[in-house]
């Protein structure tokens, strides 16, 4: 990839999985770095839970060193349950970012789905073939949390700063 090149985490927050992806760009060409998945179980108490997620995320800062972060917002549906305990993944995830230094770039999943499949409402399937398609990946990112973070970095190259690159 010729070009100036940057580093891009992206993040799909949950309680149960938080995905996380790492991509790298050089001008108009993207590339997967390295893609994962925090998982905490239910039966573990909340705070260790979040800081799972936190040191974990942190340490994923630390090693990839990237410079931005595009995370999906919390979407409410009908489930507000759920969607708390995804802000407070988030949340967890967040801090992570801010230590490492990074400028965040929220995205609602509509948005996510648009720039990477360009349909807002496509489904998980639809997001997972393109994310692997854009980035020249063998196969499908897994878990889906994980292809979901790909997606959500591949949105922040596209859409930083709220103009379509």
């Amino acid at each position: 990839m010729a070009g100036e090149t940057r580093i891009i985490l992206g993040i799909d927050p949950g309680l149960a999985h938080t995905g996380w992806g790492v991509v790298e760009q050089c001008g108009p060409r993207m590339g997967c770095v390295a893609y994962g998945c925090v998982a905490t179980p239910a039966s573990q108490p909340l705070a260790e839970r979040l800081m799972k997620i936190h040191h974990q995320i942190g340490a994923v800062v630390e090693r990839f060193r990237p410079e931005c972060v595009g995370i999906e917002t919390v979407w409410f549906g009908q489930n507000v349950t759920a969607a708390f305990a995804t802000g407070q993944a988030r949340g967890a995830a967040l801090v992570a970012c801010a230590e490492g230094g990074l400028t965040v770039g929220e995205y609602s999943p509509r948005q996510i789905k648009l720039a990477v499949v360009g349909e807002g409402s496509a489904e998980k399937d639809q997001v997972q073939y393109m994310v692997r398609r854009l980035l020249k990946l063998d196969r499908d990112p897994e878990p889906d949390h994980a292809s979901d973070a790909l997606a959500a970095a591949i949105c922040h190259i596209t859409h930083e700063n709220g103009v379509f690159r």
